[in-house]
């Protein structure tokens, strides 16, 4: 296999072409973003690096190529739901059933720690009276989660569920679809602005919460709480499966600024005349 530098300037060139999204989106506008093109540039160079193992692929360019990607290394902004949002998500009386099961479904991501996927697979075997024990779908990890009252009633909920799964699990792209319906409908209407770049350009759009609420969300809402309630992180990281302090540090600068926030309030001109007289 022949492969110059020119060959990938050339694909991020198209990476960052409409015409690139338009295969997938007929009315796109514009190509993907810097830090999407830099996810894709990273598989291909593991691809590189394993056709150079196998003998299909004599260059160096998976180590020598580095474009240079504005903003691709910025921190993505983490969603997620506070403490307030979740208890009002898991306590609201849905009529629609299928907004009720979404609701419940993601409940158990935000209380367990447990991606969508796994939770799409876990099986009535898989569930102890105080834990679950799970080998992860995207990193086959061997993980034991603890219950809580939240999660314990949300399977059991289900426990007459004629499967061998533990819940009915709508697909992602159903999910993901009624989660923002759902987020309306609770006026989470948060304004969260997100920045990406698209060579040098910058894209800078805001949103509503209940707009970019997904599956993802879960997962971090539960990692974002269990630090805020006090939970250590070491034992938040054996439940998530997360191997090192570097990758829990965007969770630990959210609390921090959460705790400045609920600090502040000790500073409001409206706070009640309480406390030692």
């Amino acid at each position: 296999m022949n492969l110059t530098e020119e060959d990938l300037q050339g694909f991020m060139i198209y990476l960052q072409s409409k015409e690139s999204v338009q295969k997938r989106y007929k009315n796109a506008t514009k190509g993907i973003s810097n830090r999407t093109a830099s996810n894709y540039l990273s598989k291909m160079r593991w691809f590189l690096k394993w056709a150079k193992t196998k003998k299909h692929y004599s260059g160096d360019l998976h180590e020598t190529f580095h474009p240079n990607l504005k903003g691709a290394s910025d921190k993505r902004k983490v969603i997620f739901l506070t403490w307030k949002e979740l208890l009002k998500l898991y306590e609201f009386i849905f009529d629609d059933p299928e907004l009720d099961i979404v609701r419940d479904v993601f409940c158990f991501c935000c209380f367990t720690s447990l991606r969508f996927s796994d939770v799409e697979n876990l099986k009535k075997e898989n569930i102890y009276e105080n834990h679950i024990s799970v080998v992860t779908q995207k990193t086959h990890e061997d993980l034991r989660i603890d219950m809580n009252n939240y999660s314990r009633a949300i399977l059991g909920k289900y426990k007459d569920y004629n499967s061998e799964f533990a819940m009915p699990v709508p697909s992602n792209v159903k999910m993901n679809k009624l989660l923002k319906e759902i987020g309306k409908i609770l006026e989470f209407n948060e304004q969260v602005t997100m920045v990406n770049f698209i060579g040098s350009k910058r894209i800078e759009k805001t949103y509503y919460k209940y707009e970019l609420l997904t599956t993802h969300c879960g997962r971090r809402t539960f990692i974002v709480n269990a630090i805020f309630l006090g939970i250590p992180t070491e034992v938040v990281m054996k439940w998530t499966g997360h191997e090192d302090f570097e990758s829990m540090k965007p969770y630990l600068e959210i609390v921090d600024d959460l705790r400045i926030t609920e600090m502040e309030k000790f500073n409001s001109p409206t706070l009640p005349n309480v406390g030692p007289k």
